[in-house]
């Protein structure tokens, strides 16, 4: 599916300078009250590199704009060591979009706290992650909450209640609250009605639970777009004359494929063009996207998460052939279509007459791509343990996952656009 292949990675490309090897990291977003991207955190995976050298490598990524490139110059919180934190800071002087994550223990280090009060009167944004610690005039956190601007409270950890109190409580000493963990639909639900600012949890990557699924007109028209790419394997003729009639798809198509990203040596000017170039099945991958893209009520990170296991898919599955790389990206791709469509995946593909190596995958976590699905969604969660995983294949991972968030962000910039 990605030509982007041939293109390396900016961030890859930086981060190799300084060090020879990517950066294990992921971008973790935390959504607004509308489901927009209220902010990114950066979290390391854990891997056989010291700590400290690894925040040094951070910092150098953030001096060279890399990984302001990684989360598209969005506010952005990350963990830093104390020594970092008392030494190398001035960095984030620079780049007032990225802030630090601190742990409440931080608060009885006297001179880091004077540290950190310094880095925020100069607009560096400071997050407590507090978790469950109790804030209500705890005088062993104050000299936290006097210098940071956001809190993060564990909305799995705190009961309800306790939940509802501490927001306020914040909400009226004028502090941004995030609530974290939120995992669950339900809980999702709890905090729309608390004075938050964000959420942040696996709730964005789950389908909300249904008692009768129901298809709205839009979802039911995408999906018999979707039935009539599976049916009869279409051509390059074919594929053009599905999406003939529908002038936004077509300008969205080609206006991705014809951009400098993939430096294409001549413009392509129809659908049925594109299709002889890239091939019948690259494209009707290239059409779901597009298509997907146009339901508009879902949040932008969901189909982006989606565009990233995509790419990731396919890049696992290189030893397997060209075919099977194109199933394993629709693999990836579709690995969120229940939560896109907001409805049960069996209900879903059952309009679908998929390759039962994909429908496998997606419902019963068998076929050749189970197991890639599987070893993303632990990326994807920070599951990859150095002591069981060896260091290679995180240093592989995190090089297919930083090229496929540049990917994903590139294509999802041209699915979201609208002609003038």
């Amino acid at each position: 599916m990605s030509e982007a292949a041939a293109i390396p990675s900016a961030l890859d490309a930086s981060a190799a300078s300084a060090s020879e090897q990517p950066l294990p990291v992921i971008r973790l977003p935390m959504l607004d009250t509308k489901r927009e991207l209220f902010a990114y955190e950066i979290v390391f995976q854990n891997d056989d590199e010291d700590e400290a050298a690894l925040m040094r490598r951070a910092l150098a990524t953030i001096t060279d704009g890399a990984l302001a490139r990684l989360v598209r110059g969005n506010r952005t919180f990350l963990r830093l060591t104390r020594d970092l934190l008392m030494e190398e800071t001035d960095v984030l002087q620079h780049q007032p979009r990225f802030g630090v994550l601190l742990d409440p223990q931080a608060a009885a280090d006297t001179a880091l706290v004077e540290r950190l009060t310094r880095m925020a009167q100069r607009g560096c944004p400071l997050m407590l992650d507090a978790g469950d610690v109790e804030l209500e005039f705890n005088a062993a956190v104050e000299p936290l909450l006097k210098v940071v601007q956001f809190v993060r409270l564990d909305a799995s950890k705190l009961d309800p209640a306790t939940l509802r109190t501490r927001s306020e409580y914040l909400h009226a000493r004028g502090t941004h609250v995030v609530a974290g963990h939120v995992d669950d639909h339900s809980t999702y639900r709890r905090c729309e009605e608390l004075p938050v600012q964000a959420v942040q949890g696996q709730f964005l990557l789950k389908p909300e639970p249904v008692e009768v699924p129901v298809l709205t007109a839009n979802r039911l028209s995408l999906l018999r777009l979707m039935k009539a790419l599976q049916e009869g394997n279409p051509g390059p003729v074919e594929l053009g004359q599905i999406v003939r009639d529908d002038a936004i798809l077509s300008y969205k198509l080609l206006g991705c494929v014809n951009s400098a990203y993939f430096a294409l040596p001549r413009q392509l000017k129809s659908v049925q063009q594109a299709a002889i170039f890239f091939g019948a099945a690259r494209m009707r991958n290239w059409i779901y996207i597009m298509a997907l893209s146009g339901m508009g009520d879902r949040p932008p990170e969901l189909l982006r998460a989606a565009l990233i296991r995509a790419h990731m898919s396919e890049k696992l599955a290189q030893h397997m052939a060209p075919e099977q790389r194109e199933m394993a990206f629709t693999a990836g791709l579709f690995s969120l279509l229940d939560t896109l469509m907001e409805a049960p995946m069996d209900f879903v593909l059952w309009h679908l007459p998929l390759a039962r190596e994909i429908s496998s995958a997606l419902l019963e976590n068998k076929g050749p791509f189970a197991p890639l699905l599987e070893q993303i969604r632990a990326w994807e969660a920070g599951d990859l343990r150095s002591g069981e995983v060896q260091p290679q294949v995180i240093r592989r991972m995190a090089a297919i996952y930083l090229e496929a968030t540049q990917w994903a962000d590139h294509v999802y910039a041209f699915a979201d656009q609208r002609p003038n």
